[in-house]
């Protein structure tokens, strides 16, 4: 092999390591992203909580719809939201499948709601998440997220294919 053949194989080598890279980098992103809703959440940081979308994204849950990031803030802020956390609440994500496509991403991933109550703690809730997202020049931001709980309903369980397969 000549040397510029050898070194046309090594650029090409090179780009698709990066591309593998940027790849991982970005799964890895989504992933952290996901995993830090309970926390924040729970914590009861409404402005880093709405952080997590875009400024037009929506949280669409079975009983509540949100069609910003400023009513995901509001609901964070909510008398409801304050009063569960302030009993005591984890909101368990994770971990996310998660399918990026250039700028645009899926992930799917399992919840649990835990709340404590009378010196117990029960699991008040188990869903299944699937957020659509995209890439931003601040990072990867919550553009659709549609939360169903997993009570037998056809729809809960059709989100989870949808997630993993994309069909």
């Amino acid at each position: 092999m000549s040397d510029e053949a050898g070194l046309f194989e090594r650029l090409e080598r090179l780009e698709r390591l990066e591309a593998r890279l940027a790849q991982v980098e970005d799964e890895r992103a989504i992933e952290k992203l996901v995993a830090s809703y309970g926390p924040l959440v729970d914590a009861g940081l409404p402005d880093e909580v709405a952080e997590l979308w875009t400024t037009d994204g929506v949280y669409d849950v079975d009983e509540l719809y949100m069609g910003s990031a400023d009513e995901v803030r509001a609901m964070v802020t909510s008398d409801a939201h304050q009063g569960l956390i302030g009993r005591g609440a984890a909101h368990f994500l994770g971990p996310a499948h998660v399918t990026v496509t250039g700028d645009s991403a899926r992930a799917v991933c399992h919840s649990l709601l835990v709340v404590h109550h009378q010196e117990r703690y029960l699991v008040v809730r188990a869903g299944v998440n699937l957020f659509q997202l995209v890439r931003t020049p601040e990072g990867w931001r919550i553009e659709h997220r549609t939360t169903r709980a997993l009570d037998g309903r056809a729809e809960s369980r059709a989100l989870l294919g949808r997630g993993v397969t994309g069909a």
